[in-house]
């Protein structure tokens, strides 16, 4: 029976955990919200992002965090040539298959050019305040994970207030409701598809920021991420960001629960369960349906 400290640790650490998720995720539900694109490359993507933010440690030796200057509006630009250029190309009735396809040869092609940068040598940013943490209640709480936590909820507040509060986010809520009825109020379906692609690659960009504060990075990592993001994508409902957001809180606090009596490793496995669980019993989501269609 672990004690209540322990106990209360898991908690707080799941939390963080689960908003970083959240993040991690968002960019994997905008894509499919908008065209049903599953975007296996999302999680190269973020490793991409958490490279190039070591890179900028320790050849420029500046913080992490201020690479996404440069990421953040290259990674928009990239996301928008990519469903210009790319996807855009597939046929309608074959999008969904070929996607995967087309995007899982990006992965490859992403994890081959880091593997030729960086060779295979496991990376890791060694920060001043990386080592830091502080007290609360009896929990020991690390600076990073606080600070990534925090990069998570600035970041998914800032999409929250785009996509409710601004002329873009209206006509791509349209788009992703009803591409056909946005379409016929006069809403270029094209260009909004492009630009919240743009977003969610933008997205990619501050979520692998964020991993790389506290995590070993190595060209590959991205197949360990790909599983449990899609899981989230799926539990909260296929194009619902704030499904997404409480299924990778949910998850995250139960995977950190499930740490103490099984271990790290195991522990993931709640991803997959939850997995089949939801294709099983409730396939368009444990917290889709109307949540979905509100956002």
């Amino acid at each position: 029976m672990p004690s209540g400290g322990l106990l209360f640790q898991s908690i707080i650490l799941g939390l963080l955990l689960g908003g970083l998720y959240a993040l991690l995720a968002a960019g994997l539900t905008l894509y499919f919200g908008i065209m049903r694109v599953v975007m296996i490359a999302h999680s190269a993507f973020l490793i991409l992002a958490a490279y190039l933010a070591w890179w900028s440690h320790e050849r420029l030796g500046v913080d992490p965090l201020l690479s996404m200057i440069v990421t953040v509006p290259l990674f928009f630009g990239a996301g928008v040539l990519l469903q210009r250029m790319l996807l855009s190309r597939l046929r309608p009735i074959t999008l969904t298959m070929m996607s995967v396809l087309l995007t899982f040869a990006i992965a490859l092609i992403i994890e081959g050019l880091l593997g030729y940068a960086f060779t295979g040598t496991q990376r890791r940013i060694q920060l001043g305040y990386g080592s830091a943490s502080f007290g609360l209640f009896g929990a020991r709480i690390a600076v990073v994970k606080l600070i990534a936590f925090g990069l998570a909820v600035v970041a998914l507040a800032a999409l929250y207030l785009l996509m409710k509060k601004t002329t873009f986010g209206w006509a791509l809520r349209a788009t992703i409701q009803h591409r056909d009825a946005a379409r016929l109020v006069g809403i270029d379906t094209e260009k909004v598809a492009g630009y919240g692609f743009g977003l969610g690659l933008a997205t990619a960009a501050i979520g692998g920021t964020a991993l790389s504060l506290d995590t070993t990075i190595y060209p590959s990592l991205h197949w360990h991420w790909i599983g449990p993001l899609m899981a989230i994508i799926v539990v909260g409902g296929l194009g619902s960001v704030p499904g997404a957001a409480a299924a990778a809180v949910l998850l995250g606090l139960m995977q950190s629960l499930l740490q103490i009596p099984m271990g790290t490793t195991w522990a993931q496995t709640i991803f997959y369960l939850a997995l089949f669980a939801t294709l099983a019993f409730r396939p368009q989501g444990f917290f889709g349906g109307r949540l979905a269609q509100r956002f």
